[in-house]
């Protein structure tokens, strides 16, 4: 399967971006970790960037903006996952909000570094709402390094019956890991790790996309 144009935004290529039936197999990995292997997602800090004022689009594709016909700037990265509770049970009808820096460092955000280079073709924050299988999608940017942080993307996840609960991922690998307090404030080895995420290059992707996936196991039973 061909993922659509970066410059085709009709209402096929649109609607993709909510059919999680019609997901390339790269994008989703085979399922069934035993609930005893699961680690739970560690809690992180919103942090002060959270948008302070919302994009007028704020679906799951960040690159391109309602009916632009111009993309954002930066590595194409297909980030999806799961949403699990502590049991290995898919969550359904949790409500994500992402939201990253461009890459220029900036993010949506009036006091944030970089304002002056902000790319206005990102759109910075997306959400989703998860079906009866967890899943979760997003067209995005791969993250950047920026003074005092490695490369990052702030998750929120809301459930019918529970507050929001915040964490943070990361890419795997990246040399900027080891001097970021906020990751290695996470003193749990296994709970660390489980925020590390490969962000891998797509196999004869034209455009050198890159897929990622970040499942999150959340500390509770949603219909508790």
């Amino acid at each position: 399967m061909t993922n659509p144009s970066l410059h085709d935004n009709s209402p096929h290529r649109r609607g993709f971006l909510y059919d999680l039936g019609r997901l390339a197999p790269a994008l989703f990995l085979v399922k069934g970790a035993f609930a005893e292997e699961l680690v739970l997602t560690p809690a992180q800090t919103e942090g002060p960037f959270y948008p302070d004022k919302l994009p007028l689009d704020t679906d799951n594709d960040l690159l391109i903006i309602n009916d632009s016909i111009t993309p954002a700037v930066g590595d194409v990265t297909w980030l999806s996952g799961r949403i699990m509770d502590r049991s290995g049970q898919p969550v359904r009808n949790a409500a994500i909000e992402i939201w990253q820096v461009d890459s220029h460092g900036a993010y949506l955000h009036s006091k944030t570094g970089n304002r002056e280079k902000r790319d206005t073709n990102f759109q910075g924050y997306g959400r989703f709402l998860t079906g009866s299988t967890g899943e979760y999608l997003f067209r995005t940017v791969k993250p950047v390094a920026y003074p005092g942080r490695t490369p990052h993307i702030h998750f929120a996840i809301k459930t019918p019956k529970h507050d929001k609960f915040i964490t943070q991922c990361y890419i795997k690998g990246d040399p900027h890991n080891a001097r970021d307090g906020v990751l290695n404030d996470i003193k749990d080895a296994k709970a660390r790790d489980s925020v590390l995420v490969p962000f891998v290059p797509i196999e004869h992707s034209r455009i050198g996309e890159i897929t990622a996936r970040f499942d999150v196991v959340l500390g509770f039973t949603p219909d508790a």
